[in-house]
């Protein structure tokens, strides 16, 4: 009897677990939590600001932390046009107390996106003995009875080339303009003709048109 126990002893302990506080092979493990609490402050507005080249919004990724401690994203489509000058906001439900200011800061953004994008009407911004530069939004107009020779495009500054035929002598003219995508206007003489520089903010495309009073300039 004494050495049948002792078989059934020694059998049990072969088959026993090893360590029965761990899974068994080919058991799930579950999500581990952790009971840290971390005190991070609850998101009101994060925002963004996109380099001068972005001009289409083509998706919006949101990357975040599971409470198992896991990281996942979610992607939006989104294939819409933008003003790089704006920047892109992400936010959540504000507390009541943040009403009033909220409602305000989204009327100024409002208030600075018609700025930026609706300006009504020419603003005379340089002038030089034989032509007038005005702008209104992305257009730049060049009011002048000389011929346009040539006219391309540089970078690093970003800006705009335009020879005009004249054998005149014109002093060096420089004028900086703030706050306009057009932002400074450089004139020199040359040997039948004079140049007229033209830096923008940003990078952009443009197309040159002709008009009764000279040319029209329209970044894209």
């Amino acid at each position: 009897m004494k050495v049948l126990i002792a078989i059934f002893l020694l059998l049990s302990a072969l088959v026993a677990r090893e360590n029965p506080f761990f899974p068994t092979e080919g058991e799930k493990e579950l999500p581990f939590t952790s009971n840290d609490v971390k005190n991070l402050p609850a998101l009101q507005r994060a925002s963004i600001s996109l380099p001068s080249k972005a001009r289409v919004l083509e998706s919006v990724s949101v990357k975040y932390k599971n409470l198992d401690g896991s990281t996942e994203s979610k992607t939006i489509e989104v294939e819409n046009t933008i003003d790089w000058h704006l920047p892109i906001f992400v936010t959540q439900s504000y507390p009541s107390s943040n009403t009033q200011e909220i409602k305000s800061e989204k009327r100024e953004e409002v208030k600075q996106a018609k700025e930026i994008k609706n300006k009504q009407g020419l603003e005379k911004i340089a002038s030089i003995a034989y032509a007038d530069f005005y702008t209104s939004g992305k257009s730049l107009q060049v009011n002048t009875k000389d011929e346009l020779m040539r006219n391309f495009l540089l970078s690093h500054p970003h800006r705009i080339v335009l020879d005009f035929k004249r054998d005149a002598n014109i002093k060096a003219y420089t004028k900086e303009i703030s706050q306009n995508i057009f932002s400074k206007i450089r004139v020199g003489n040359h040997s039948g003709y004079y140049r007229v520089v033209i830096e923008l903010d940003g990078y952009y495309r443009y197309t040159l048109a002709n008009t009764n009073t000279g040319y029209t300039i329209t970044l894209r």
